[in-house]
């Protein structure tokens, strides 16, 4: 598993302030994936929606994730569309198809995205964000 963000260097401060500045944690991380749908891999809709992937909100801000792209390994890409994650929550996004909450989303595919045994997954920021 692979979480992209941004980093945020620190250039032209005085050396004994550069010396206490902490590099900035991604405001939203990757906080766990399911890539192998557990039972058979029958394409189901119920089977494709037990593939996702957690997407969590590390601070007390709402981070608009419109624009924001998931993907895997593959290039199979999910895009956000007018998303807002609140501060300290998470959001689970399924693979199959399903009716979007602020708790789950869903990638609307007919087939599966992670591969079993192993994958790499990113998020990408916006770039106007």
């Amino acid at each position: 598993m692979l979480a992209a963000g941004a980093l945020v260097s620190v250039a032209a401060l005085p050396a004994s302030a550069a010396d206490h500045v902490r590099p900035q944690r991604p405001k939203v991380e990757i906080l766990a994936v399911q890539y192998d749908s557990p039972g058979r891999d029958d394409r189901s809709n119920r089977s494709l929606n037990k593939e996702w992937v957690d997407l969590t909100n590390t601070t007390r801000n709402t981070v608009n994730l419109d624009g924001w792209t998931l993907t895997d390994q593959a290039g199979h890409t999910y895009t956000f569309d007018q998303y807002r994650l609140a501060g300290r929550t998470t959001v689970r996004i399924h693979a199959g198809e399903g009716r979007d909450t602020r708790s789950d989303l869903y990638q609307d595919r007919r087939h599966y995205v992670w591969n079993n045994d192993h994958d790499t997954c990113a998020t990408t920021v916006a770039a106007s964000r």
